[in-house]
């Protein structure tokens, strides 16, 4: 399905009329930049892997296979040469001009900072983070691509540490940042327009958070239905970047 100019509109004056705007994002803001969303092929990993995705992106499994861990991670996960698409930049340009005060984030692949967005709360972590399980030392995301062993683990470098390095991302068995969490309640609590785009909202806890939101102006902007249409104000099925590239900030 495509917008209309009536939905166009009535985003636009949404927009124009609201000075305190969060936008919530999922897999769907990064798939049109290139990045696939695993979910939704399953059925190619099934034909390649010996694990589901669920189970190789957790902890334990992490820390009792962490070759094969990062034979996903680096094949699945880890991507260069990716850019922000249209929403991210319309997105850091709506937080340029002081409509926008914060960007509450699933994803981990940081294009919304490399966009220009600065108040980026990441709920699942950033795949530019890596830290060593031994030494705590930090590496970015170039070191962790760049930098392997026979195994295909990353290691740490530092003064002959040899430990795993472990990406800043909330694996499944992980809480989420507890820290991250009260800034993104009170980011929606403030809020006097939500825009989610990009997600169907099924993932937990996050997709949890947006209760929090008390605005007058919700807006749900996704290419396929979502079981929580209904609660919102303007339902666009749509390319997210598509949408968000006609409005005028």
């Amino acid at each position: 399905m495509s917008a209309t100019q009536e939905q166009i509109d009535t985003l636009q004056s949404y927009v124009s009329e609201s000075s305190s705007i969060v936008f919530f994002g999922g897999a769907g803001v990064s798939t049109e930049s290139g990045i696939p969303d695993f979910r939704s092929v399953d059925g190619l990993y099934n034909q390649k892997w010996d694990y589901p995705p669920e189970e190789i992106l957790s902890r334990g499994f992490f820390h009792s296979n962490p070759a094969e861990f990062y034979r996903f991670y680096r094949e699945k996960i880890l991507v260069k040469g990716i850019l922000p698409n249209a929403a991210h930049k319309k997105l850091a340009e709506m937080e340029a001009k002081g409509k926008l005060k914060a960007v509450i984030t699933q994803n981990i692949d940081g294009l919304h900072q490399a966009a220009g967005s600065r108040n980026v709360l990441e709920l699942h972590g950033s795949v530019l983070r890596n830290h060593c399980v031994k030494c705590g030392a930090f590496y970015d995301g170039d070191y962790v691509i760049d930098h392997k062993d026979e195994d295909g683990i990353a290691r740490c470098s530092k003064d002959s540490c040899g430990g795993i390095i472990k990406p800043d991302v909330v694996l499944y068995g992980e809480n989420l940042d507890e820290d991250v969490i009260s800034r993104t309640i009170k980011a929606l609590q403030e809020a006097d327009m939500l825009i989610i785009g990009g997600t169907s909202l099924t993932v937990y806890p996050a997709a949890g958070f947006i209760r929090a939101f008390t605005g007058d102006r919700l807006v749900l902007i996704n290419r396929d239905a979502t079981p929580n249409d209904g609660m919102a104000n303007l339902v666009i099925h749509d390319s997210i970047g598509k949408v968000l590239d006609q409005i005028i900030v």
